[in-house]
């Protein structure tokens, strides 16, 4: 018989070669972990008679010596670029508890997925975030 990983290599080449697109199942992942500082305190929103999501802001940094990397580091520049990341919690029992302790100036790790979408405000404008 055939070994896991020759049956495993036997399906992927199956799929990518048939044409029935029933059979093509693409794996990907959304996955995303930030650890920064809390800009704001969270708010709760509801949204026509949705369920309350609690909202946030988040900085990450990232920092890095310009010049020269085999000179002493007295001799290069640390620069720093600062992203900001609006922070949205669903889950009921999680958004609860982010509302109540995550703090502005709180160090926080966040982990979930990238998820972007459109809403339109009271003048009927479309934007995205």
């Amino acid at each position: 018989m055939f070994s896991r990983a020759t049956a495993q290599l036997f399906r992927q080449m199956v799929r990518h070669n048939t044409t029935d697109t029933s059979l093509i199942l693409e794996r990907s992942v959304n996955r995303v972990q930030l650890l920064g500082r809390v800009g704001q305190d969270p708010v709760m929103r509801q949204v026509d008679g949705r369920n309350p999501v609690t909202i946030f802001s988040m900085a990450t940094n990232e920092m890095w010596r310009s010049g020269d990397g085999e000179s002493s580091h007295t001799g290069s520049d640390v620069s720093q670029k600062t992203t900001w990341h609006r922070i949205s919690v669903f889950k009921p029992g999680l958004r609860d508890v982010a509302y109540q302790f995550v703090k502005k100036g709180s160090r926080v790790l966040v982990e979930g997925k990238l998820d972007y979408g459109e809403y339109v405000d009271k003048n009927n404008i479309t934007s995205s975030f």
